[in-house]
């Protein structure tokens, strides 16, 4: 297997990421509710019997880099949320995290998703809310993008740990503790 840098791996991970958005946004997202109009606007990232999110070390990396984007103090603020998520919401990078729900740390009412446009987890980019079980897009292009995601990281990392809550990554990658 050749490995990858991670400034090629992120430029992968980016081109990706966008053509699924795209083909999501194409194929089923307009059968979904708008999230900018929605009566309750946010309420399925922030409900932590819901959310279940799990990215790859890459992923976190590319949120990271997101971050980055805003202020010192804002960092702080969502490396914070991300790490008082994990100690809540008992995650546990060696337990079975599959099991387990959170409340998001990226989302903020007054601003939506905070990563939105350059890093949101393909996970998000499926989820909208539909009125109707057969609208959603099938589950097999999730899996697809994932594997491939996988991979990525794979080649960019090794077989190190791949798939954690997300708020566990953004704790472990956070750079300012």
């Amino acid at each position: 297997m050749k490995m990858l840098t991670e400034t090629k791996a992120l430029g992968g991970l980016e081109k990706l990421k966008t053509s699924f958005q795209n083909f999501i946004k194409t194929n089923y997202e307009y059968r979904a509710q708008n999230c900018q109009t929605c009566p309750t606007k946010g309420a399925c990232c922030l409900d932590a019997h819901f959310v279940n999110v799990h990215i790859t070390r890459l992923e976190a990396v590319a949120i990271r880099n997101t971050l980055k984007n805003l202020s010192e103090e804002k960092q702080r603020e969502i490396y914070k949320r991300a790490a008082e998520t994990v100690e809540k919401y008992n995650l546990k990078s060696d337990d079975d995290t599959f099991e387990k729900t959170f409340a998001c740390p990226l989302f903020e009412k007054s601003l939506g998703c905070l990563i939105h446009e350059n890093a949101k987890p393909s996970a998000c980019i499926s989820h909208a809310c539909y009125e109707n079980r057969e609208d959603l897009p099938p589950e097999r292009f999730q899996e697809q993008i994932e594997n491939t995601i996988e991979k990525l990281n794979k080649r960019t990392y090794g077989n190190a740990l791949t798939w954690l809550p997300l708020p566990v990554w953004l704790d472990s990658i956070n750079t300012s503790k």
